[in-house]
């Protein structure tokens, strides 16, 4: 399972450095103005549904439904199970795009009410409808993406996302050289959305994929309706940051810059979020589903024990090293171009608040793959919900006194509500699984990630803020070096990691799942 996660989140560790680099070009090109606020709102409608269908979504639905079909009725109806998935899916996501492309006036108005008498809307309504091609591509994708991680094919789904990134950075470097006005940029690059899509596709159509589903044929017969009944609640569910974002955006619009400024600190909060939590989605779903099937208490509690752990020891040193370092971090990789010094403070102000809910969104990608191995997925799309609505009222009122930070603020709160309630639910149901070895040593995590945390602020304040960009680029490369070092250091000397046991484990054959003999 281990070996899978770290699959998993290389590939999305590779895309979300991609995505950097995006933004960062994005940034120098746009700006924080009205062009850069339009393209971003537009941007942020197709991130949210690319997240409802991708990294990870799709899996709480299609990969317990494909595997209780193969076991029951053999490979050939699997195959034909997921051929009436991949056409129905296709065929459902090129009606609603047609309706979105007309309805997209009022869909833009709603989740950015600020724009509502500005050009700012008509900038919007015009990105978003260039954007829309991408969602035809984007279904059948997920659909095979979600056919070969149930087959425990990881490295194609892991890696493919990659071109989505690529994409977009050659099509901002040519602009870059251009010289492109920001409104023709933005116009390019919300073209360039749906080239990226088709190129993913033909990328897994070329391995062959397509024959996980064959007949491919569009079906809306009962058992057709079952799975999307459980797979739409999962699919929105195992989307809540995103859901979380896009309520602070509706807030933010009424602000200048605050939208920009909430949105290239989320990127920052993606990262981390995407190497464990995406993973999570990805290698949990059918792992927990095989031991809840076959009735093993065992690997059950092995696989939720292993998730945690990797849950924890990920996202919390993260979150202590988003909050400390916000504003080299952000000054390193944003403050150029049209991105000015007070857009570096607001945004590392917004991205310190935003860290706060980082092991929240973990806990919840950790969790909830424990409902969906179980056929729930209205748990977590009524924690998702809960969540949703404690960000949207605190939002309001913290927004008007504090603006970005006091929105991003209130997403952090929303996380933590949605988190809590998944726990509470989970755990007067039928009980979370934790075994005595990771008892054991999630305290010690916690603990060298404090040390590792206070380290890094122990370094704050190093370099001036007038250093050269160069300068700078070293001494935080320096410092998070560091930061990872102890606390590698203190995992193993806590004991609370084995660095040769894990090395040895990853380097043999993959061990049947069940409790491991940890020391």
């Amino acid at each position: 399972m281990i070996r899978s996660f770290l699959t998993v989140s290389t590939g999305t560790l590779a895309s979300r450095l991609l995505g950097f680099a995006r933004d960062s070009m994005m940034a120098a090109l746009l700006g924080t103005g009205a062009v850069a606020d339009a393209f971003l709102a537009a941007f942020q409608l197709v991130n949210v549904v690319r997240r409802l269908l991708s990294e990870g979504a799709l899996n709480a639905a299609l990969i317990p439904a494909w595997l209780r079909v193969r076991d029951r009725d053999g490979e050939a109806a699997a195959s034909a199970f997921a051929g009436r998935v991949l056409g129905t899916v296709s065929v459902t996501l090129i009606a609603i795009s047609a309706v979105i492309a007309l309805a997209m006036p009022l869909i833009i108005t709603v989740i950015a009410p600020g724009f509502l008498g500005s050009s700012t809307l008509d900038l919007a309504v015009a990105n978003a409808r260039l954007m829309l091609p991408y969602l035809a591509f984007a279904g059948p994708v997920t659909v095979l993406m979600g056919l070969l991680n149930a087959q425990g094919r990881f490295a194609l789904t892991a890696f493919s996302p990659l071109l989505f990134n690529i994409a977009l950075i050659a099509a901002i470097a040519m602009l870059l050289v251009w010289h492109a006005d920001a409104g023709f940029a933005a116009w390019m690059l919300a073209a360039t959305v749906g080239v990226a899509g088709l190129l993913q596709l033909l990328m897994l159509l070329s391995q062959r994929s397509a024959n996980l589903a064959t007949p491919l044929r569009a079906s809306f017969d009962k058992e057709m309706r079952g799975f999307f009944a459980k797979a739409i609640p999962g699919m929105i569910a195992s989307s809540g940051p995103q859901w979380l974002m896009v309520a602070g955006a509706i807030i933010a619009s009424a602000t200048p810059s605050a939208v920009s400024w909430l949105y290239f600190a989320n990127r920052l909060i993606e990262l981390p979020l995407g190497i464990v939590g995406v993973a999570m989605g990805t290698v949990l779903v059918p792992e927990l589903t095989r031991a809840v099937t076959s009735g093993d208490r065992d690997a059950v509690a092995h696989a939720e024990s292993r998730a945690l752990e990797l849950a924890t020891g990920l996202a919390l040193p993260a979150t202590l090293g988003l909050i400390v370092l916000a504003e080299p971090i952000v000054r390193l990789l944003f403050e150029h171009g049209a991105f000015g010094a007070d857009d570096s403070a607001a945004t590392a102000r917004a991205l310190m608040w935003l860290a706060l809910g980082l092991p929240a969104h973990v806990l919840i990608k950790a969790l909830s793959p424990a409902f969906f191995a179980r056929g729930d997925t209205m748990a977590p799309l009524l924690a998702t919900a809960k969540g949703f609505v404690v960000a949207v009222a605190l939002a309001v009122l913290l927004g008007h006194f504090y603006g970005a930070s006091g929105i991003a603020a209130s997403i952090a709160a929303g996380a933590w509500s949605s988190a809590l309630s998944l726990l509470r639910k989970g755990t007067g149901e039928f009980g979370f699984s934790v075994d005595a070895a990771a008892r054991k040593r999630l305290p010690r995590i916690v603990l060298a990630a404090a040390a590792m945390g206070a380290l890094l602020w122990l370094t704050i304040g190093l370099v001036p803020s007038e250093a050269h960009g160069l300068i700078r680029f070293v001494v935080l490369g320096l410092q998070i070096g560091a930061g990872i070092a102890v606390y590698a250091v203190l995992l193993q000397v806590l004991g609370a990691a084995s660095w040769r046991e894990a090395a040895s484990a990853l380097k043999g054959p993959p061990e049947p799942a069940g409790p491991a003999n940890y020391p």
